[in-house]
């Protein structure tokens, strides 16, 4: 999805949204509440981060999936991506991503990753695995978000398999404290590759119909909202509509 394909996606996208607003008179959906009010605002207030280094992360018992944002957080995005994928870089990079990260820093919304490595299968190489190990090594040091930021904003060309051991030890190296002995030898020797293996296996079970996918509380996001994800200005309120449980039908329909 790029260029123009991208942008007809983006504008259905935005003429949903539109429609939403004229009807219910607002700029944002309304919250969906339990009644706590005041008590849930001042609970995510005292959640919220000034950098994305102060961030948590953990991985999740299911041993695949990477959580990054607030255990408080009321929403839950989450989203695979294979760290190869052109699409996922203008994701990230250019479009919804610095969004996401933002609602991650207020404590609104927690960001669950799941990486997948299928196109190394499908364009050769091992780049995408490579990538994916070194993000879980990452995490063991608590970096995985700081470390996934610096590799998508370095993004090889997808054909390249650029993702080579010196590379990601050397795009490490832009992340304080990340290199050591420990993380070195984690991306040398791909010690996590049962986690890299069990990780495809994850995006496969779920079902994900490529990459970057979005889910939002569970629910994935409907094809007729996903170019909203890709807009920093409609991606908040993408989610928050869809946190609510208000799903737009697609125009005219």
């Amino acid at each position: 999805m790029r260029a123009v394909a991208r942008r007809a996606v983006v504008s259905a996208a935005s003429t949903v949204l539109v429609g939403i607003f004229a009807t219910t008179g607002c700029g944002r959906a309304a919250h969906a509440g339990d009644g706590s009010g005041e008590s849930e605002h001042a609970a995510r207030d005292k959640a919220a981060y000034t950098a994305v280094g102060q961030l948590p992360e953990r991985l999740a018992p299911d041993g695949t999936t990477v959580v990054v944002g607030s255990p408080a957080a009321r929403t839950t995005v989450r989203l695979y991506e294979d760290m190869r994928c052109p699409v996922c870089e203008e994701y990230e990079v250019e479009g919804g991503g610095a969004a996401l990260r933002t609602l991650a820093l207020s404590g609104e919304v927690k960001t669950e990753y799941t990486l997948a490595s299928f196109l190394d299968d499908r364009v050769g190489g091992g780049g995408s695995k490579r990538a994916a190990n070194a993000l879980r090594a990452a995490l063991e040091q608590g970096k995985f978000i700081e470390y996934h930021d610096v590799l998508f904003a370095n993004q090889p060309e997808e054909v390249v398999d650029g993702y080579t051991d010196a590379f990601l030890l050397d795009m490490a190296s832009r992340v304080k404290v990340l290199r050591g002995t420990e993380f070195d030898r984690a991306v040398r020797t791909m010690k996590y590759r049962a986690f890299v293996s069990a990780s495809q296996a994850a995006y496969e079970r779920d079902g994900a119909l490529g990459t970057p996918t979005f889910a939002v509380n569970g629910d994935v996001v409907p094809d007729h909202l996903r170019g909203a994800m890709f807009e920093e200005n409609l991606l908040p309120v993408a989610v928050e509509m869809l946190a609510s449980g208000v799903t737009p039908p697609p125009e005219g329909v």
